[in-house]
């Protein structure tokens, strides 16, 4: 098990801060969920600007089972980042077991029209329950 749970990731001068958060255990027709939240700042530490266009997260739960996600933006939004600038979000993502991993990457179009992935490392989903039983 991890010992920080956070990822901080640094790609042609922007930076994407996570920070995952248990939110609490639920109990559904299908069986135990694990709730959890993250906290994501883009941050433009660069000379130039960019704006998301889409995202791409790979999902792991704790059985090695695998979830890929695709979409445009984030949380209904494209955000523009002159150099300086930062958005933030949150949003959650549930697991059926108590612990697993995100990762993946925002695509970002540059001012001259190219376009390339600003990666976003792995971070850890774990539920307090894990921490507080060692």
């Amino acid at each position: 098990m991890p010992n920080k749970a956070n990822s901080v990731t640094i790609t042609n001068g922007i930076k994407i801060t996570v920070e995952p958060e248990f939110v609490q255990e639920e109990n559904t027709k299908e069986g135990q969920k694990n709730l959890f939240s993250y906290r994501v700042e883009i941050a433009n530490i660069g000379d130039h600007w960019a704006k998301l266009q889409s995202r791409y997260w790979c999902i792991i739960n704790a059985d090695g089972e695998k979830d890929e996600v695709r979409g445009g933006g984030v949380v209904g939004y494209y955000p523009e980042l002159k150099p300086g600038s930062t958005f933030t979000y949150t949003s959650y993502c549930p697991l059926d077991t108590e612990w697993g991993t995100m990762e993946g990457h925002f695509e970002m179009l540059k001012e001259d029209g190219t376009s390339f992935n600003a990666k976003i490392d792995r971070f850890y989903f774990i539920n307090k329950k894990l921490i507080e039983d060692e």
